[in-house]
């Protein structure tokens, strides 16, 4: 493949990626419990998001993405505020779902640290997360979630298994506040295995210079990340926010000479119309 082919593949699987973490990140509008919705709901919008290269990069992007909404209310796969998931497990205080998110493909040849080396494909991550309810009072509750994601990188040479990320967090869900908003604020570490933090962060000795000296990542602790989230549903319009920051302060690979900076920062906001629902409506509860 050309590297012009290559290239416009990448852009492209990093369009779908970019818009499939928008779907994760992007808070749907809880319902409350004892009412009734429709079984799925889809509608088009508009969201402005900013993204770093990798964490760790100094170089930030920032996009005008187009925001599909979609939400569907099954008793197996869901699209809503927890993300898109496959509810394995539902239990009045324990769930276990399918959970994504992603990193964005980065061009080497755009990004002054990584210059002459390999590009990075954008990497797709996916799998189970255990959900225990700490506590639930009219709408506050407490939660602690437990995501483990295979991470699939994607490119011209094909699909690629580079490592494993496990990040714990403790998760509190405001409904209907502030004058019907719900707001989401979620913290916990991270820890990659040695795989996953090699993709970013290794320099092999071929891509050694003198500013950029052979590095070698270790798997663990890659930080800590807090993210907050706002979303409200109107009649037929949607509106949401969030906010992903993840600061680099004890991580393995910190002396990576790939790491320009211990702060990352991922944003965005949408609105979006709501255009077609479906006739046959299904009880909810929180969650659903």
């Amino acid at each position: 493949m050309t590297d012009g082919r290559a290239r416009r593949q990448r852009v492209r699987w990093g369009n779908v990626l970019r818009a499939l973490v928008l779907l994760a990140l992007l808070p749907w509008t809880a319902p409350g419990a004892g009412e009734t919705k429709p079984l799925w709901e889809i509608g088009f919008g508009v969201a402005p998001t900013t993204f770093p290269d990798y964490i760790g990069s100094s170089r930030q992007q920032t996009y005008l993405l187009p925001l599909p909404y979609v939400v569907y209310r099954g008793d197996v796969f869901r699209a809503d505020r927890e993300g898109l998931r496959g509810l394995l497990v539902d239990r009045p205080r324990l769930s276990v779902d399918v959970s994504l998110d992603g990193a964005v493909p980065v061009s080497s040849d755009d990004d002054s640290a990584r210059a002459g080396m390999d590009d990075l494909a954008p990497v797709f991550e996916a799998g189970p997360s255990v959900n225990w309810l700490l506590y639930q009072d009219g709408p506050v509750r407490w939660r602690i979630r437990m995501p483990v994601r295979a991470g699939i990188a994607v490119d011209s040479d094909g699909i690629r298994h580079v490592g494993w990320r496990v990040q714990p967090m403790l998760s509190l869900d405001l409904r209907d506040v502030l004058g019907g908003w719900d707001i989401g604020i979620s913290a916990g570490p991270r820890f990659s295995s040695r795989a996953y933090q090699a993709y970013y962060y290794d320099v092999p000795a071929a891509d050694a210079t003198d500013e950029r000296p052979a590095y070698r990542a270790p798997g663990g602790y890659g930080g800590a990340v807090l993210t907050l989230s706002a979303s409200r549903r109107f009649d037929s319009l949607w509106a949401g926010a969030f906010v992903r920051y993840q600061n680099l302060a004890g991580a393995r690979f910190r002396d990576s000479p790939l790491v320009e900076t211990r702060h990352a920062v991922m944003a965005g906001a949408g609105i979006a119309w709501i255009l077609g629902r479906s006739e046959r409506q299904v009880p909810v509860s929180d969650g659903r």
